[in-house]
């Protein structure tokens, strides 16, 4: 195995890591350094460089993207250097989400842009969430609603307000993602909210938002002025 040691010692990125920090480091230095070991052929800067140039847009954005079945295809990644790339994946979205959580405000939509965006920024498909809050607008539970495109057909009222009467919500937020990181809401995202709203209203179950989340940014209905 070509592993980090093997190299030139003035291009070991764990020993530039330390000496001069990790900010130093390029996104190929930083993947050699969670890699740990190349391939008979590789060293391993040659390995992350490798991997890097199969994603879409060659940086570390697009490597956390990459599933598990696009990982093991990659000549000289295998089981364990997959299950390495999934856990760093999953590791920057829970730090995300805990550094978010401390800021969450479930009145401020911001704060509750931050606190999902790591969660669902990535996702390849619209997922629909549902927060049900209490009458401090306190978090009872969250349930994705649905997966797919975001309309009026794949929402079920019904199923929405009889979850909301099993917890005793009197409040309920939606937010979901758009893969294609423009957070812009569609004529469906609007007339769907917008439906909910309404039934929401004749039951005392008030709507307080819609939030979408793009990639790094994210638009409220309600700043918006597009809902009540």
């Amino acid at each position: 195995m070509n592993k980090i040691k093997d190299l030139p010692k003035n291009e070991r990125p764990s020993e530039r890591c330390l000496k001069y920090g990790a900010e130093v480091l390029t996104d190929e230095e930083l993947l050699a350094v969670i890699l740990r070991t190349g391939t008979a052929r590789m060293n391993v800067k040659e390995l992350a460089a490798k991997i890097l140039s199969e994603t879409a847009s060659d940086n570390l954005l697009s490597v956390m993207h990459l599933k598990k079945e696009q990982l093991l295809r990659m000549k000289g990644v295998g089981q364990v250097k997959t299950s390495q790339l999934l856990c760093i994946a999953e590791l920057v979205k829970r730090i995300s989400s805990i550094q978010a959580e401390r800021k969450l405000r479930l009145d401020q939509p911001g704060t509750i842009a931050d606190y999902y965006m790591e969660r669902m920024r990535h996702l390849e498909q619209e997922h629909l969430l549902i927060l049900f809050l209490d009458t401090k607008c306190s978090l009872i539970k969250e349930q994705v609603l649905t997966t797919g495109t975001v309309n009026q057909s794949l929402i079920s009222t019904r199923d929405v307000f009889v979850e909301a009467l099993k917890c005793n919500a009197v409040h309920f937020i939606l937010l979901h993602n758009h893969p294609s990181g423009d957070c812009t809401p569609s004529k469906a995202d609007v007339s769907a909210t917008i439906r909910l709203c309404e039934a929401g209203k004749m039951i005392g179950i008030q709507c307080l938002d819609h939030i979408i989340i793009g990639d790094q940014k994210y638009i409220s209905m309600k700043e918006l002025k597009l809902i009540d």
